[in-house]
């Protein structure tokens, strides 16, 4: 259905009945009236689904029928695939004098999961929202924020530009009953909920002692400690811990789903540790939640990957399917679609292939061993983004004032347990006030963003939430998204103009147990850095570059810009190039 479709008999009479309710109760202020069901507009926007799809049946073997009888196109080096860890290996090949270059996008912007959309005028956000002020290691993150203006040095002092960080308020909890500054759930003193959060704490204070955690994960060595904490579940470790109070489990659950798309049970517990330990913390009870700075903006990460595209020009090739990758010693040929479904041919001395594993597994000919059980390992979260037009923000609760990123707490049932995986209130993550940054001085529209993630810890349960995505109308996406938001905002219906959903159906990678310390992955790992090993594979093999984030096991935005980055200076030194450092 497209993006312009009125949302009609899917919306649930229930919930329009409800919200008309609650305007006569006088729960619903203001001018204006409810907008009717089939008035209200919205649908699927942002994703290529049917263009990737069809990669599922392209043959890689034999040779290729595009454009047999035209000669290839030619280029230094070619890029595939224009996300983060794209975009920073183009620009790491252009600081290295690499000008003949191309970067090839399936989607029609470039970006992957940090694009942006506009509704009404308001920018909001497609994917990811945020970005943590970067620590010291993460160097070549560093240094695009300060080209980019972000950060800068005085004295020896790393300083952020301020108007970009997160205004206060940053971050909220509704509790049931009211909402709270921060996400960690308050306890009373001498509660055994705060007994809990301390022994976590405790412990996670003495597995960062043992082994280091970093923000990109590289640059902490891989120890046997950390080996044995991917090895299990962070559900798994947290019993054997005896740490199974619901508020804690909640809110680490939370934190799983935010930074890998999955909850407790489907991470490893190097990867639930690691979200604290190597960058957030964790705020004990009394304190809040301590969280780290970060840059945010209106249309969230794309304000970024806005900036490392714009240089390209006509270099960025958008909308393009590369459906075959084949290396030799003289180059490597690519089979390539273009928007208009036209096959051109294209022969670059090198490839950065920054494509999800199991992409690239796929139409690399005779790919290295290492790859395809790499791609094997990793499952890939499902998510969904709705971005909610109102003619106004809803009326708010009793309690901490809006904030930009607002969090509802999941609630233990009536046996003391979370809820389970599949369950809206875990799936559901709440949303982001798009127009927070903006400071506004008056009532007006609003955009809000709510994020679902489905991530479960089985790969057929994961699998089910993909098709369900896939196959069912967007109405019905609409109904859950705005009925689990109307429990804390009722007068949310009434105020509804449109609802746009965008759906990734492989977002990230899950760090599940054994995936951050297999054997094949750390192999790629260590080839796509600079002067890094190769991996055993056929004539040519060597011309490629892996750089994507799943080589890091988890997606973020300093794993695959740092892999990017590598990448583009191992290729570009290849050509000869004098590639500069990452700081």
């Amino acid at each position: 259905m497209g993006q312009g479709a009125a949302l009609g008999r899917g919306w649930s009479r229930r919930a329009w009945l409800g919200a008309a309710a609650l305007g006569a109760a006088g729960c619903e202020p203001g001018p204006g009236t409810a907008v009717s069901p089939g008035e209200l507009a919205g649908g699927w926007i942002g994703a290529a689904m049917v263009r990737g799809h069809s990669l599922q049946g392209a043959a890689t073997g034999g040779p290729s029928a595009a454009g047999a009888e035209a000669p290839p196109r030619r280029c230094a080096v070619a890029v595939l695939g224009a996300g983060v860890a794209g975009l920073a290996a183009a620009r790491a090949l252009r600081r290295a004098g690499v000008d003949d270059l191309r970067v090839f996008e399936l989607e029609d912007t470039a970006g992957g999961n940090a694009r942006s959309h506009t509704m009404a005028g308001l920018a909001c956000p497609l994917g990811a929202h945020y970005l943590p002020v970067p620590p010291p290691q993460a160097q070549a993150v560093s240094a695009f924020l300060h080209e980019a203006g972000l950060l800068r040095t005085v004295a020896g002092r790393t300083l952020p530009d301020e108007r970009h960080l997160c205004h206060a308020l940053q971050e909220r909890l509704w509790t049931g009953q009211e909402w709270v500054e921060g996400l960690l759930p308050p306890t009373p003193a001498g509660s055994a909920t705060g007994a809990a959060y301390r022994r976590f704490s405790q412990r996670l204070a003495e597995v960062a002692r043992e082994a280091r955690f970093a923000v990109p994960a590289d640059a902490a060595p891989w120890s046997a400690p950390l080996q044995a904490l991917d090895g299990e579940s962070f559900a798994q470790w947290l019993v054997r811990e005896g740490l199974q109070d619901a508020a804690l489990l909640g809110y680490l659950d939370y934190a799983c789903r935010d930074d890998y798309g999955a909850g407790l049970e489907a991470v490893s517990a190097w990867a639930g540790l690691h979200y604290f330990a190597s960058r957030h913390g964790f705020g004990m009870a009394g304190d809040g939640d301590a969280r780290e700075a970060v840059f945010t903006w209106p249309e969230g990460n794309a304000w970024l990957t806005r900036r490392l595209a714009a240089p390209l020009g006509e270099r960025l090739h958008t909308g393009c399917l590369v459906r075959r990758v084949q290396p030799s010693r003289h180059g490597v040929a690519l089979e390539v679609h273009d928007a208009t479904g036209t096959a051109q041919r294209w022969l670059a001395r090198e490839v950065v292939v920054a494509l999800p594993l199991h992409v690239a597994a796929r139409i690399v000919e005779a790919a290295p061993a290492a790859l395809a059980a790499a791609a094997a390992a990793i499952d890939h979260a499902p998510w969904l983004v709705a971005n909610l037009l109102l003619r106004e923000p809803p009326i708010d609760r009793v309690g901490a004032p809006p904030a930009w990123d607002n969090v509802f707490q999941v609630a233990a049932g009536p046996d003391g347990r979370l809820p389970a995986p599949e369950s809206p209130s875990r799936l559901a993550l709440g949303y982001v006030d798009a127009g927070h940054q903006g400071l506004r001085a008056q009532a007006g529209p609003v955009v809000l963003t709510a994020y679902w993630a489905f991530g479960q810890a089985s790969r057929a349960g994961t699998a089910a939430w993909r098709r369900r995505l896939r196959d069912e109308p967007w109405t019905s996406w609409a109904e859950r998204v705005v009925g689990h938001l109307a429990q804390v905002h009722p007068d949310l219906p009434g105020r509804l103009l449109r609802v746009d959903l965008m759906r990734y159906g492989h977002a990230m990678a899950v760090p599940a147990p054994g995936v951050r310390g297999h054997p094949a992955l750390r192999a790629l790992r260590g080839a796509a850095q600079p002067g890094g090993p190769a991996v055993a594979g056929p004539a040519g093999s060597e011309r490629l570059h892996l750089a994507h984030a799943d080589l890091a096991g988890y997606s973020v935005f300093e794993e695959a810009f740092t892999l990017g980055d590598a990448a583009g200076r191992r290729a570009a030194a290849r050509l000869g190039c004098c590639a500069p450092g990452a700081a």
